[in-house]
């Protein structure tokens, strides 16, 4: 978990947030972190954007929930790519579904928490898009300049169709959007310095 996966970063630094309704958004956690958190905040949930994988972080961090009786969800997303009609509905069922109060993690806790957060934040406490999307956020160690942009873009390119004409996200999600058109889109302003960066220097998934 500290060597491989890079945990002795996080054990430092948890990219920890405190969002309304009783979630909370951070990095991979410590079964000590966990053990923290469920002192401090009385997670019910802990929902994991990573889904199962076979580095030590995760067998521990089944234990650490199995032991202290938190329900864990796997609910894989990807940071550099957008996620298909299918999967937004998923995460809103989801959303709806968790206990709360509930703690969301992937890896470093910028780009999948942070499109999970723009959903969060608007199917579940009503803000609008263009409140929400901060979510995705440099403060938060999310790079729009990657391939993780894509995620700014799903929600830059609703943005643009609901000015011209108003609409739901939800119903734009089910009658526009375009997973390729936001790919193509997102290309004309993706910088290689930005994927540099995400992959090499930060090892992000």
């Amino acid at each position: 978990m500290y060597l491989v996966d890079h945990g002795f970063f996080r054990a430092v630094y948890n990219n920890l947030y405190a969002l309304p309704g009783g979630l909370y958004r951070s990095s991979q956690p410590s079964p000590a972190q966990i053990r923290r958190y469920h002192r401090r905040f009385g997670l019910r949930t802990i929902v994991n954007l990573r889904g199962a994988h076979d580095l030590g972080a995760y067998a521990l961090e089944a234990r650490a929930c199995r032991e202290l009786g938190v329900a864990l969800v796997d609910h894989p997303m990807k940071s550099r790519d957008v996620p298909s009609r299918e999967l937004i509905h998923a995460t809103r069922a989801l959303i709806d579904s968790i206990e709360y109060p509930a703690l969301v993690h992937c890896k470093s806790g910028a780009d999948r928490v942070g499109l999970f957060s723009v959903l969060y934040c608007h199917f579940r406490v009503g803000q609008p898009i263009e409140v929400a999307i901060r979510q995705l956020h440099w403060r938060y160690g999310h790079v729009a300049a990657a391939k993780t942009g894509r995620l700014d873009q799903l929600f830059a390119s609703y943005l643009r169709e609901a000015r011209e004409r108003p609409i739901a996200f939800i119903e734009w999600v089910d009658t526009v959007y375009d997973p390729d058109l936001v790919r193509s889109e997102h290309a004309r302003v993706e910088r290689g310095y930005g994927d540099w960066l995400i992959d090499t220097v930060l090892n992000r998934e």
